[in-house]
């Protein structure tokens, strides 16, 4: 991106064109910050014509690249963008038991396996990416081998979440109690 008017376009061409010369796979990622609506009012002129730019450097894209994109915002995509990719993929949001895995496979180095958290915070993270679910479980261990605190206290915290639905934090309360997470815990102060 540049703040020079018709400079991005002109990066963005530049990469492109480079990319039509090599037999490559590029990624283009994040696609929302240079394939806006066209009709979004908020929108400048320069990024609209961004998004011209894009159109033409992927209409001519040759047979021998494979050409990605990926976004995390979908709706905010120019509708000629999308007529312009062959194959469209959508990654859901991981399910309780992917998440419970997956929790399982961060905390097995840091928890004895007695301990079913994975299980509880599974029930806790619903409907959050696995990155997001990464980044706070590293944030939790990291906060406490500085506070030097017991792990489990700062788990604790994921279980106590504001905004969660009556339907939820009840789904919740009852995996604590089935799972037994807090058994030998310490009081927290």
């Amino acid at each position: 991106m540049s703040s020079l008017l018709g400079r991005t376009g002109s990066n963005l061409r530049h990469v492109l064109e480079y990319g039509k010369t090599i037999d490559c796979v590029l990624l283009l990622d994040e696609l929302d910050t240079i394939a806006k609506r066209r009709d979004d009012r908020g929108e400048i002129g320069e990024l609209k014509r961004l998004v011209t730019v894009l159109i033409q450097q992927v209409d001519d894209w040759p047979s021998s690249g494979v050409l990605l994109a990926a976004t995390n915002h979908p709706d905010l995509l120019d509708p000629a963008i999308w007529r312009r990719f062959e194959l469209q993929v959508e990654f859901p949001l991981p399910d309780q038991t992917a998440i419970t895995k997956f929790v399982q496979s961060i905390l097995a180095p840091y928890l004895p396996v007695s301990i079913p958290w994975s299980h509880v915070l599974g029930v806790a993270f619903a409907g959050r990416s696995f990155s997001d679910i990464e980044r706070d479980l590293a944030g939790a261990r990291r906060a406490a081998a500085l506070g030097n605190y017991p792990l489990e206290d700062q788990l604790a915290s994921f279980l106590s979440r504001e905004g969660l639905p009556k339907a939820r934090r009840i789904t919740l309360a009852t995996a604590i109690v089935e799972q037994g997470c807090f058994r030998n815990a310490r009081p927290m102060s």
